[in-house]
């Protein structure tokens, strides 16, 4: 199994790489520079090309027939409860963000109305702060997090496949905050200072 483990990995790895890659403001930039304001196309064709990769890596990767655990009643119950809270509590966050434009939409609505600023790049970044960004820099990382953890059942290619997306939520934020640190400057730093990347839950017991 130490071969299949790492045949996903390296699989995972590809892609994760190749993701970031594609999201860094380096290669938008000298993407916008040849393509113009059709840089507005691109959020749309990063999303489906990164699904379609990610279900092709899924498909090809080895799963070895071996559960590590499976839990038995009342604690599966308990898990899959815990897991569909952490599901809402994750829907609930990401309508406080603007999903037409993280889909790739509204771009596609303004370059239509010829109103595409290619400053924007692919995407127009917004810092919220307000509600559960208070206590977290990445609640949607934090509850995609949990969602995957709670499981009543964890088999060998799950659980390998949970470390690296454990491993990747991580490193992406630190990627994704040097990105904002770039855009947003020293007010993003004053809210690095103030609020962790993940969760505090001193900061919960404060509050």
């Amino acid at each position: 199994m130490f071969f299949d483990a790492l045949i996903i990995t390296l699989l995972f790895s590809a892609f994760a790489i190749s993701h970031s890659v594609l999201a860094s403001l380096k290669f938008k930039k000298k993407l916008t520079s040849k393509l113009g304001d059709r840089i507005a196309f691109y959020r749309i064709f990063y999303n489906v090309s990164s699904i379609l990769v990610f279900l092709l890596i899924y498909e090809i990767s080895p799963k070895p027939d071996y559960i590590i655990y499976d839990l038995s009643f009342p604690f599966d119950i308990i898990i899959v409860l815990l897991q569909i809270i952490s599901g809402f509590a994750l829907l609930w966050i990401l309508k406080s963000i603007n999903i037409s434009e993280f889909l790739g939409f509204s771009q596609i609505k303004r370059f239509s109305n010829k109103s595409y600023n290619t400053n924007d790049l692919d995407e127009r970044m917004e810092l919220r702060k307000d509600g559960v960004f208070k206590y977290s820099r990445h609640p949607v990382y934090l509850f995609a997090s949990l969602f995957l953890i709670l499981r009543p059942t964890m088999d060998f290619f799950y659980l390998i496949f949970l470390l690296n997306m454990l491993i990747y939520f991580y490193i992406g934020s630190y990627f994704e905050e040097k990105k904002m640190l770039t855009i947003f400057g020293d007010e993003y730093k004053k809210y690095q200072i103030m609020v962790p990347r993940i969760l505090s839950v001193n900061m919960l017991i404060k509050k």
